[in-house]
């Protein structure tokens, strides 16, 4: 997979990760996941396909089928979808990283990432399915609105508590990250659990 990942908490108590996919095995998509103040995990995506795609991954307590109108950019991220407004700068500098394999994400990266951002680049998802979150470039948004149902959300804020969606949280300070995740499904998840168009996963 290859595209970003959008992530930012609200006064509010609401929570967002939008990941804005150039590639992915159901092609180009993009997905919202909110973590409510309640704690309510809820997935807006644009198509029944993406549906199946990411809660083939990830934890929900509920989905949504909605509209999206979406612009993606390393720097910035406006989106529509269904009731949330969301609109999103970053800082233009950011740090980049070199392409690595995936024994260094997984062995080198993973405990270093846990140590100075509090995030994890490998591991195993509720359901089944082996990740290595490589990312290639991290800016911090630097200015950040939403609105659900028209009601503004407040000020932007850390996304903490931990959202749940699945084995890994996005960084606690709102960011944008350039990323190109690899998933990994063993063999006998495929006959059970495959959602369409991932013919390109490979068993482990």
């Amino acid at each position: 997979m290859q595209g970003t990942i959008s992530s930012c908490g609200f006064e509010s108590g609401d929570r967002f990760v939008v990941g804005a996919w150039d590639r992915s095995p159901i092609g180009p998509t993009v997905d919202v996941m909110w973590a409510a103040p309640d704690g309510t995990r809820t997935l807006l995506a644009p198509d029944e396909e993406t549906v199946d795609f990411v809660t083939s991954v990830y934890e929900f307590d509920r989905t949504d089928v909605v509209a999206f109108g979406t612009m993606a950019r390393p720097d910035a991220l406006d989106l529509r979808a269904g009731p949330l407004r969301l609109h999103l700068r970053a800082d233009g500098v950011g740090f980049r990283i070199p392409p690595r394999p995936l024994w260094f994400t997984r062995w080198v990266e993973r405990p270093a990432a846990r140590l100075l951002m509090d995030v994890t680049t490998w591991g195993t998802s509720p359901t089944g399915v082996q990740e290595w979150y490589q990312a290639r470039a991290c800016r911090f948004v630097t200015s950040a609105t939403a609105s659900l149902d028209g009601h503004d959300l407040g000020a932007r804020a850390p996304l903490r508590p931990a959202c749940r969606f699945g084995f890994s949280e996005s960084p606690a300070m709102p960011s944008i990250v350039e990323v190109r995740p690899t998933l990994g499904v063993p063999d006998d998840w495929l006959a059970g659990r495959r959602p369409r168009g991932t013919a390109t996963f490979a068993g482990w």
